[in-house]
């Protein structure tokens, strides 16, 4: 007897099922470890937030158990982008549902839910490494993109605050921020030296004797 597929809108009560199969996809890839929560508890609050933001998550159910998931948000046009897009954040289907037509089921969902919302373009974000969905949404059509690269905020403040700073029109290379002030602060006091009176700047400035220190010395 062939069992039915049934795909719906997440209620409240899926929400523990997709949350365990969120954690399936990340432990499903080789980089999986590395990304997202693995609490059962946070990821329940990050779906909570995603909903409440007006996100969609769409799931498969079979014999009264949740076999696969779509996570999506539709992008509104901006800047580089004339209309909405259908973001994908995570596509999966159970490992023991699969090339039953779970997979194809849920992508109908999505584009239909893309349509409704008069988007252009479906974007999809696998879990890095996972190859078996790369290759399922290539058999599909979707093609790259874009290359992401990601970085922590700490690291990249961090890196940020040990480069020097380049000065766009003459490629000088100043210190950070406290280097920078030093500097202000030294110019400063050189100026206030040459307004004061006719001395010899060679030692600041590096330069020669002004007329000025000539003339005051023949004097």
């Amino acid at each position: 007897m062939r069992t039915v597929l049934d795909i719906h809108l997440a209620r409240e009560a899926d929400l523990p099922a997709v949350a365990a199969l969120a954690t399936a996809a990340r432990d499903d890839s080789p980089a999986g470890a590395q990304l997202g929560a693995q609490e059962i508890d946070r990821l329940l609050e990050h779906l909570s937030v995603l909903i409440a933001a007006g996100g969609h998550v769409l799931v498969a159910e079979q014999d009264g158990r949740v076999v696969g998931v779509v996570l999506g948000r539709v992008v509104a046009a901006y800047l580089f982008a004339e209309r909405a897009s259908l973001y994908l954040d995570m596509l999966f289907v159970s490992p023991q549902a699969r090339r039953h037509g779970v997979g194809h089921a849920l992508l109908r969902a999505a584009a239909d839910l893309a349509a409704e919302h008069d988007c252009h373009d479906i974007y999809s974000a696998p879990v890095p490494g996972n190859r078996g969905v790369q290759r399922f949404l290539a058999r599909l059509g979707f093609a790259p993109a874009a290359g992401h690269r990601v970085a922590s905020v700490a690291a990249l403040q961090r890196r940020l605050a040990e480069a020097p700073v380049r000065d766009g029109g003459h490629g000088r290379r100043f210190a950070p921020r406290g280097g920078i002030e030093d500097l202000i602060a030294r110019r400063r006091r050189a100026r206030s030296v040459m307004e004061s009176g006719p001395i010899d700047m060679r030692s600041v400035g590096g330069g020669a004797p002004s007329r000025r220190h000539h003339q005051a010395k023949a004097g």
